[in-house]
């Protein structure tokens, strides 16, 4: 760790030792790393992780980490965040932005140039490489309806390339089942569009969202996957669930679809709720639930 920390000092890329990650988490969970980095821009994220790869330091690029649960004590590598690779811009009726930026941006950057087709994208607390990684959607829309092509680093050959087939499915891309492709930044193609409609929309989702979900309480958004002709949150609710607490971690008792970190909650107290609300649903109704939160263990 100590040359490859000298390596990210003498190339000027940001990055603390021993680091407490639960702040960085919107669940406000995790341990330490034993470094995070914080690269500025493609070629210092490119530096990062193909240094770290030839030292056989393990790695995991995050974004907002608005999806995840940090399940370690300590993470034995590096954790590299993309939140200052945040550049984009505007063309006609495309706009480019880099992994790191946060959707809400992205919304808003469209809304100004009134352009449609990324309203849904408005309250998801997510960064545009995170998103394209899942599929990330709401109010019926994704990211697979405004993505027109992704910059990406192949950890394997360390070239950049451009994807325009990205296998997207409910919450899942190419990038989720090649973990070798890192996504740098990403082309949405959109749609010339009434800048006031556009912004009524998003007012609209707003307040649908926060009627309906735990904005207040840290958690990484929709914990299980939608099972299909169904929803998460009404099988747990039916199972009596909503409001069950261990530990720190509790179902959320305005969406049952929500884990929530009521105060103090450990990644183990998390795991152990997920299992009892599995448990339960299949039990009853023999349906198994999938995890939609992404796991980062050591």
């Amino acid at each position: 760790m100590q040359a490859y920390e000298r390596l990210l000092k003498e190339n000027k890329i940001e990055y603390i030792r021993d680091d407490a990650v639960a702040s960085r988490s919107t669940f406000k969970i995790g341990g330490r790393s034993d470094i995070s980095v914080f690269p500025k821009n493609s070629d210092e994220l490119r530096f990062s992780l193909l240094e770290a790869r030839r030292l056989g330091i393990k790695t995991e690029v995050i974004g907002n980490a608005s999806n995840l649960l940090f399940a370690f004590e300590r993470y034995h590598g590096a954790l590299v965040f993309t939140s200052e690779m945040n550049s984009l811009s505007v063309e006609g009726n495309r706009i480019y932005a880099e992994c790191g930026l946060s959707l809400a941006r992205l919304a808003n950057s469209a809304l100004d140039a009134s352009l449609t087709g990324l309203e849904f994208a408005f309250g998801i607390p997510g960064r545009v490489g995170g998103s394209v990684f899942m599929n990330a959607g709401a109010h019926g829309s994704d990211m697979s309806r405004a993505v027109e092509y992704t910059d990406a680093l192949d950890l394997e050959t360390g070239k950049i390339i451009r994807i325009t087939e990205h296998c997207f499915g409910y919450r899942k891309s190419i990038y989720m089942e090649n973990r070798s492709l890192i996504c740098l930044g990403a082309s949405f193609a959109l749609a010339n569009g009434d800048k006031k409609a556009i912004s009524e929309l998003m007012r609209e989702n707003t307040e649908k969202r926060r009627a309906s979900q735990p904005l207040e309480m840290p958690s990484a958004g929709s914990y299980f996957k939608r099972p299909e002709g169904d929803f998460a949150g009404r099988l747990i609710e039916e199972c009596s669930l909503k409001g069950a607490r261990i530990g720190g971690a509790q179902v959320s008792s305005k969406h049952a679809g929500f884990i929530v970190n009521c105060g103090g909650a450990s990644f183990s107290d998390v795991l152990a709720l997920e299992e009892k609300i599995k448990e339960s649903v299949m039990s009853r109704f023999g349906i198994l639930l999938c995890r939609e939160v992404r796991l980062v263990e050591d």
